[in-house]
């Protein structure tokens, strides 16, 4: 803790990351202390951590509903979209180079899409419709015949819209295009196992579901033939280097479980506190640009006239947590990806903000965010 004192703030940035559970923290110390082999081995201290390792693959195959041979772990959510596209280029249907992604995916997609730019390949991005989906007239508007490959993101992680990710699936699998779905933000919160039967390809991230950070996990559509990004990979077959993190993925799916198992129970919750929180700023509604959500545990707003750092700070000041955007840009000081996608532009762009509710979250504190926001509007409005 370099000396510093560590003091409590009221959490609002779940969407950020999460606590790691509990139990999971136990079972990942269990893990690491009793299965500490590496899972490749071929001793019997090996055999020991491949059979967790393979037991838990099986877990998130069933809550995926898919066959466990097309689950792979991976580090988080940034390297499973990066390996999750790239494994799909190298098994691509059809000749072509042209893909299409959404202007608001999470900056491991558009890196990588910026990236496989200035390798050859012609990028389409689509903006959002005003209820924050992409339209699927303009997504079909912009296939062609050369199209190979579509990025789509199930939840977006500052408003919380869900994207048609069936009815896109379908439209992929008509024109024969591979289709990557980053559920990052959705696993443990919505039932993926649709989701899953329309991708070939997706990716979760431990730490967005109360599992621990550095791991998480890609499902790959069994079905294709595809090649190992770095050549003569031998970990989780040819999928990504580097021994295998099997405490960490243990401890993930105990987390993956009480979320997937509770979700329903965590979004009546949510749809509570977001009632609550919505009502405590009756005082400056006029003032306000709320987004519509499917995941009731976002709340993305924008307060006319001020920008979104400057409340963020004068939150955090009085011991509220929350955001101005996607922890992965939000450094940059740059408006949120889906203003810009939304076509929301200049100082506009740059008055939102985003407060995400966790399982700890209770009534009280929503009230009283609530309440310290209408004092910020107040004092600086």
């Amino acid at each position: 803790m370099n000396g510093k004192q560590v003091y409590q703030v009221k959490y609002f940035d779940y969407a950020a990351t999460c606590p790691l559970d509990q139990e999971a923290a136990e079972v990942y110390v269990k893990a690491a202390s009793s299965y500490y082999g590496n899972s490749s081995s071929l001793h019997d201290a090996g055999d020991q951590a491949h059979e967790l390792l393979e037991y838990s693959r099986a877990q998130f195959a069933c809550f995926f509903g898919v066959s466990k041979d097309g689950v792979y772990f991976t580090s988080g959510g940034s390297e499973g979209n990066f390996l999750g596209i790239q494994t799909l280029l190298s098994s691509k249907l059809k000749k072509g180079k042209h893909i299409i992604t959404g202007a608001a995916e999470h900056s491991s997609v558009l890196n990588t899409m910026d990236k496989l730019r200035e390798s050859g390949w012609d990028i389409t991005k689509l903006s959002f419709a005003p209820d924050g989906r992409i339209n699927l007239a303009d997504f079909l508007n912009v296939i062609r015949e050369d199209t190979v490959l579509v990025s789509i993101q199930h939840a977006n992680p500052e408003i919380g819209t869900l994207q048609p990710i069936e009815e896109i699936g379908r439209v992929c699998q008509e024109h024969r295009i591979l289709f990557h779905s980053d559920c990052v933000q959705s696993f443990g919160k919505v039932n993926l196992v649709p989701v899953a039967r329309s991708v070939d390809s997706l990716t979760i991230s431990g730490h967005k579901f109360y599992g621990p950070k550095g791991v998480g996990a890609v499902y790959l559509n069994p079905e294709l033939r595809w090649d190992p990004y770095v050549p003569g990979t031998t970990h989780e077959g040819g999928f990504r280097p580097g021994t295998v993190n099997v405490p960490g993925i243990a401890a993930m799916a105990v987390a993956a479980e009480k979320a997937v198992g509770g979700w329903e129970v965590y979004e009546k919750h949510y749809r509570t506190l977001r009632e609550a929180f919505l009502k405590s700023l009756n005082p400056i509604l006029a003032k306000c640009t709320l987004y519509k959500a499917d995941l009731p545990s976002t709340v993305g707003m924008r307060i006319n006239g001020l920008e979104g750092q400057l409340i963020m700070n004068e939150a955090n000041q009085r011991g509220f947590a929350i955001s101005t955007g996607s922890a992965c840009q939000v450094s940059q000081q740059a408006p949120a990806k889906t203003m810009v996608a939304l076509g929301v532009e200049g100082k506009a762009a740059k008055e939102f903000i985003r407060i995400t509710f966790g399982r700890e979250t209770e009534m009280e504190d929503v009230r009283q965010l609530g309440d310290a926001l209408v004092k910020i509007v107040g004092e600086n409005l």
